[in-house]
């Protein structure tokens, strides 16, 4: 046992523990069980052995020193230790108590293996406030994840257009709010799901670049205090060897370190992904809802039996999935926005908060997204008898007729169709309408779906007739 001292008093410490008094005191004062998360750790200890180079050659560390803390982020980058990094994701005082944590177990580790002396403030921290070390750490896990996210979108979009291209020429009855609408097809259908992800990955790409602005160099609050004016002209560049990452120094260092809206902003894009996601996921359980007293125009693979009563009942298991995480990262969206507004004067202390729901969602929706396009789209199929039944069935379908017969002649015949339970064909040649030929041009797929030489073609038979 031993003792730690900190601005608030003493604390008895165990002997073999990394961690110092900060830690412990976090540890104590938030009781929550998630700790933080380990990718943001690692990105504290690049910054630290960052700083280390960074100091030695400014001179204002020593070469013991800074080989010393050097040698410790080393072992930490490893996975060793990660038990001595026990503050929870949730705390108060912006991220203070993770910085510490972090600069404590650098410095005793640095300690037991060099023998010489290293204070987490005056050594590990020089040079550095949590208030640039700890947003900066933030962007740089969340620009981590983001590949992983962005591969998953191109391969959804990716997905959806092998399905448009196989199923190009099914023709289906569309819908509009629920109801029969002209017909389409299950390719245009597909594509447009594909264009609808493509703009997601765009999305998401032009927030993540935001994240590469950080404000590494402008201490506590943008200008610089204790830091040297080599640290704060080399410390990204030497952040950028050891990560691989294209950071930029943030232009101007106090908008980054109290402004937040690069967080929401990148928020925002999750958040349009996953009501992207949604919409998707409805339309298949509205599609494939059944199989005899539904639409059942889609066929999605079986996953799992679907009831403990019902002998055979098949559910939508993956869209269900999915949909849930989809309102969990909107959920996460109104979380980051009041996280982010609620940042006062020269300091967002909410970025915690921020940082948790951000690795959260990105994780999720990879996760998600995945399981999507392997579970169930890439075994879904197409019903085509069923579709062709419901186009040649539908009343919607004479629409192609308002050119020739007007809007309202054509809505009595719809009517008169919806009624009598007789094909809107059948009812135009029994009253004398439209001549045989002209008919079957006019319901003929290419007419159907807007096709102008079956539509220029009906025209003139009509005409000669």
């Amino acid at each position: 046992m031993h003792y730690e001292e900190d601005c608030v008093g003493r604390l008895a410490l165990a002997d073999d523990v990394l961690y110092g008094v900060h830690s412990a005191r976090a540890a104590a004062n938030f009781p929550f069980k998630e700790r933080v998360h380990p990718l943001l750790v690692h990105e504290l200890l690049l910054i630290k052995k960052a700083a280390a180079t960074c100091n030695l050659e400014g001179g204002t560390l020593t070469q013991a020193k800074a080989k010393a803390i050097i040698a410790a982020c080393n072992e930490l980058l490893l996975g060793k230790h990660a038990d001595a990094f026990i503050v929870p994701a949730i705390q108060g005082g912006a991220g203070t108590s993770t910085n510490m944590n972090v600069n404590e177990v650098v410095a005793h580790l640095a300690k037991q293996m060099s023998g010489s002396a290293i204070h987490p403030n005056d050594d590990v921290n020089q040079g550095q406030s949590t208030n640039d070390d700890y947003p900066s750490a933030g962007k740089m896990a969340t620009v981590r994840l983001l590949p992983a996210l962005l591969n998953a979108v191109q391969s959804l979009s990716q997905t959806l257009s092998s399905k448009a291209d196989q199923f190009a020429d099914v023709i289906k009855v569309g819908r509009t709010q629920l109801q029969d609408a002209v017909p389409t097809t299950y390719g245009r259908s597909f594509h447009a799901y594909a264009s609808m992800f493509q703009r997601d990955v765009r999305r998401l790409r032009v927030a993540g670049d935001s994240l590469l602005d950080v404000n590494l160099g402008g201490t506590a609050i943008g200008t610089g205090i204790n830091a040297s004016s080599y640290y704060q002209s080399h410390i990204v560049g030497q952040v950028n060897k050891l990560s691989g990452l294209q950071l930029r120094q943030a232009p101007d260092l106090s908008d980054a370190t109290q402004n937040a809206d690069v967080f929401a902003e990148f928020s925002g894009a999750m958040k349009t992904l996953a009501v992207n996601l949604n919409k998707l996921c409805n339309d298949l359980r509205l599609l494939s809802s059944g199989p005899q007293a539904g639409l059942g125009e889609l066929h999605l693979p079986a996953r799992q039996a679907g009831s403990s009563i019902m002998p055979n009942k098949i559910n939508p298991v993956i869209p269900e999935a999915v949909s849930q995480i989809a309102f969990a990262v909107i959920g996460n969206d109104v979380t980051v926005t009041m996280a982010a507004e609620a940042g006062q004067m020269e300091l967002n202390a909410f970025e915690p908060l921020i940082f948790k729901k951000l690795f959260a969602g990105e994780e999720q929706l990879t996760a998600a997204i995945r399981m999507l396009v392997d579970n169930c789209l890439r075994q879904l199929d197409v019903d085509e008898q069923r579709c062709k039944h419901e186009v040649e069935h539908s009343a919607v379908a004479a629409t192609v007729l308002t050119p020739y017969l007007g809007y309202t002649a054509t809505t009595k015949l719809i009517k008169e169709a919806l009624s009598s339970g007789q094909s809107v064909r059948k009812l135009i040649l029994e009253h004398g309408l439209l001549d045989a030929d002209t008919v079957a041009l006019l319901f003929s797929n290419e007419s159907l779906l807007g096709g102008k030489s079956a539509m220029a073609t009906a025209s003139s038979s009509s005409e000669r007739h």
